[in-house]
């Protein structure tokens, strides 16, 4: 298993989408800034099948130093929340077919 870097991933759908590197890079940087902005305003991002991104609450709560046992308060926050799409997770146990893939 390999790791797949950025610019892996920008070759790849440049290759798969027919274009060049530059136009996928602006695509993937477009696509991301996008989500990132939509979640930070409180909306979800839905890409049916495949996945969503969300922004969730987290309650403030009491937590335990580990080293000296002291209780620390942790404050309020919103986090960041993936969730895998039913499509996507049956490619990843093989119950459907992968895409097949450009040669880069």
């Amino acid at each position: 298993m390999a790791n797949i870097t950025k610019a892996d991933l920008v070759a790849q759908v440049a290759a798969q989408a027919g274009t060049d590197k530059t136009t996928a890079a602006a695509v993937l940087k477009a696509f991301e800034e996008t989500v990132l902005a939509s979640v930070t305003k409180g909306d979800k991002v839905v890409l049916t099948g495949f996945l969503s991104f969300e922004q969730v609450a987290k309650k403030a709560t009491t937590a335990r130093n580990p080293r000296t046992g002291e209780t620390v308060k942790v404050k309020a926050k919103k986090a960041p929340k993936v969730t895998v799409g039913a499509t996507f997770k049956k490619t990843v146990n093989k119950e459907q077919p992968a895409p097949k893939l450009a040669k880069v």
